[in-house]
C-alpha cells in the first residue's frame, strides 16, 4: 500500500554556513554561446530570449566549507510495493534516493556525503539525486534553499508530496507533486509552473537525474542527431550514436566533459534510459509538454575526475540525464500571462535484453530501449495520470 511518511536521514555534511549579505551585482549567471550556426531560427530566438545578469532578488550562498561531520536531515519519503522514494524538502525538494525494492537496487546516484560546490546560480550546489531547475539557465536559485512542503492527496485518496515555491527572479511559481500509486512500478511526478503576472516572462526547466557511471553504462533516447556543446561553446548538430571517432552514448569513452541534447523523434513519446551492462537502469519518461532530453558527463580528464571528487569523493563517478522544456539549455521559453503550464514524469527501473542494449545497431537498442520503457508506464498512462 501506498504510504507518505516524514523521517530523518543522517550523512556525512558540509554545513551551508550563511548567506553572504553583499549583493551580487555582476554575477555572470548564464551561460555563454560562442556559435550556434546550425541553429534554427526558434532555437536562436529563444537562446537570444529571456538572459540574465545577476540573480538578485536573492543573495550567494557561498558560507559553506568542507568540514564534513555526520548531519540529520528531514527527509520525505514515498513508499509502495515496488519503490521507495527519498526526498530532501530542504534542499530544493531534490530527490535523493530512489529504491528498487524486488531487487534492493538504487536507480540514481545516491550521494554518500552532503558537500556544496561552486556550481549553481547561488554558488553552493550539491551532487547525487535529481534536482528540479526553475527559473533561468543554471542550476536553480532554490537547489541549495528549503522548499515549502505539505501533505497532500489524489482524488483516489493515494498521498502526494506537495512541495513549492515563488522564483523571485522570475516571480513565477513552481509546485511538484510527487506520488506513488498502490499499483504503479513508476515514480509519478506532475509539475506545475505558474505565471500569476499579466506580462509574459522567459521560464526554463531541467529536472537534472544524476545516475551511477560505469565502463558499460549506456544512455539510450529515441533520437538519431544531437546538439553538442562543450567548452569552446559552441552548438553543433552531431549524429547518435557515432560521433568524433566515439559511441557518444558510452560515457566512459569520452575524455572531455560535454552536454549533448537529444533531437528526439517527435513520433514518441519523450523518454531517457541509463542501462549497465546486463540492460539495467533508470529510465525516466514525461508528458510531452517536457520536450527536451540531455546527456552531461563528466569526461576522463584529470580536471573531470576531480570535480567529481570534490563533490562526492574517489571512486564515486556518476552521469547526468536531463528533462526539459527547450530543446537545449541554452534556451528560455515564454510563458504566457496568467498561464499555467503542467507535465508528468515517471521514473522507474527497466530491464532489456543486454546484447540489444549494448549491441552496435542503433535502432535495435532504441527499439529495445523503447519496450522496456513501455513496459514500466506507456505514452498514454503518463498522458492519464
Amino acid at each position: 500500500m501506498s504510504e507518505l511518511r516524514m523521517t530523518d536521514l543522517t550523512m556525512p555534511t558540509a554545513d551551508l554556513g550563511p548567506v553572504n549579505p553583499l549583493p551580487p551585482l555582476f554575477s555572470a549567471t548564464d551561460t555563454q554561446v560562442a556559435g550556434i550556426d546550425e541553429a534554427d531560427d526558434e532555437m536562436r530566438r529563444n537562446i537570444a530570449y529571456g538572459r540574465v545578469r545577476t540573480v538578485l532578488p536573492h543573495l550567494t550562498q557561498d558560507g559553506y566549507d568542507r568540514r564534513q561531520r555526520p548531519r540529520t536531515h528531514r527527509v520525505a519519503v514515498l513508499e509502495n510495493e515496488t519503490l521507495r522514494a527519498t526526498f530532501l524538502p530542504d534542499v530544493g525538494g531534490r530527490l535523493w534516493s530512489l529504491v528498487h525494492r524486488p531487487s534492493g537496487r538504487e536507480l540514481l546516484f545516491r550521494n554518500s556525503v552532503f558537500q556544496p560546490g561552486n556550481l549553481a546560480l547561488r554558488d553552493a550546489w550539491v551532487a547525487g539525486g535529481v534536482e528540479w531547475n526553475f527559473g533561468t539557465i543554471g542550476h536553480s536559485t532554490t537547489t541549495a534553499s528549503p522548499l515549502h512542503a505539505v501533505r497532500a492527496q489524489r482524488p483516489d485518496g493515494t498521498p502526494v508530496l506537495r512541495m513549492y515555491e515563488y522564483e523571485r527572479i522570475r516571480r513565477a511559481v513552481f509546485q511538484i507533486d510527487a506520488y506513488l500509486p498502490d499499483d504503479s512500478d513508476a515514480l509519478l511526478v506532475h509539475v506545475s509552473i505558474v505565471n500569476p503576472n499579466d506580462h509574459e516572462v522567459p521560464v526554463y526547466w531541467w529536472s537534472n537525474i544524476a545516475v551511477p557511471e560505469t565502463a558499460d553504462t549506456r544512455v539510450i533516447a529515441p533520437a538519431d542527431q544531437a546538439w553538442h556543446f562543450a567548452y569552446d561553446h559552441r552548438l553543433r548538430r552531431v549524429p547518435v550514436p557515432d560521433y568524433a571517432g566515439t559511441d557518444l552514448t558510452y560515457t566512459t569513452r569520452a575524455a572531455a566533459s560535454a552536454d549533448y541534447f537529444f533531437e528526439l523523434d517527435t513520433g514518441e513519446g519523450p523518454w531517457i534510459a541509463a542501462l549497465d551492462g546486463a540492460g539495467r537502469g533508470l529510465a525516466q519518461r514525461s508528458t510531452r509538454r517536457l520536450t527536451g532530453r540531455k546527456l552531461f558527463h563528466w569526461g576522463t580528464h584529470r580536471g573531470g575526475n576531480r570535480w567529481q571528487e570534490w563533490l562526492s569523493g574517489p571512486g564515486t563517478p556518476y552521469l547526468e540525464i536531463q528533462a526539459g522544456l527547450a530543446r537545449t539549455q541554452l534556451e528560455h521559453l515564454a510563458l504566457p500571462a496568467r498561464t499555467t503550464w503542467s507535465w508528468t514524469e515517471a521514473y522507474g527501473h527497466v530491464q532489456i535484453d543486454p546484447t540489444a542494449a549494448h549491441g552496435n545497431d542503433w535502432q535495435q537498442a532504441r527499439a529495445a530501449a523503447g519496450k522496456g520503457v513501455d513496459a514500466l508506464i506507456t505514452s498514454a498512462r503518463i498522458d492519464a495520470r
